[in-house]
């Protein structure tokens, strides 16, 4: 059975996909991008304002779904420029109290809306 997770405080898909889907005790969540919940408008002042507001993003999905950065087991980070990875992962790492998840981080040619960095976190609650 799988449930969907939508949250008013988190934006709204830009497409035909949903913020998050809950499927037994895994929680799927979509790649989040810099996109304001209130205003629907992107912040891309720079890459720290940037990554916060999508970590911030997914923190609301989670707690939607009553999930925590704690249950993360696995994530996917997209830059458009590995040059601002290490600003990227400190903000990223900001979120988490030291039970990392599992990740890759690419670098992409081009991001939805032009973004800098979209991040999706897999959840598990056992």
């Amino acid at each position: 059975m799988k449930t969907i997770i939508k949250t008013d405080k988190a934006p709204a898909p830009i497409g035909p996909y949903n913020q998050a889907i809950l499927a037994g005790n895994m929680l799927f969540v979509s790649g989040q991008i810099a996109l304001d919940p209130v205003s629907n408008q992107l912040v891309l002042d720079d890459i720290e304002t940037e990554t916060k507001l999508v970590m911030n993003n997914i923190k609301a999905i989670l707690d939607e779904a009553s999930f925590t950065f704690d249950d993360v087991v696995k994530s996917s980070i997209f830059l458009s420029d590995m040059g601002t990875f290490a600003k990227v992962n400190e903000i990223y790492g900001s979120f988490f109290t030291g039970n990392y998840p599992a990740r890759e981080t690419v670098q992409v040619s081009v991001l939805p809306k032009n973004v800098n960095v979209e991040i999706s976190v897999i959840a598990y609650k056992g």
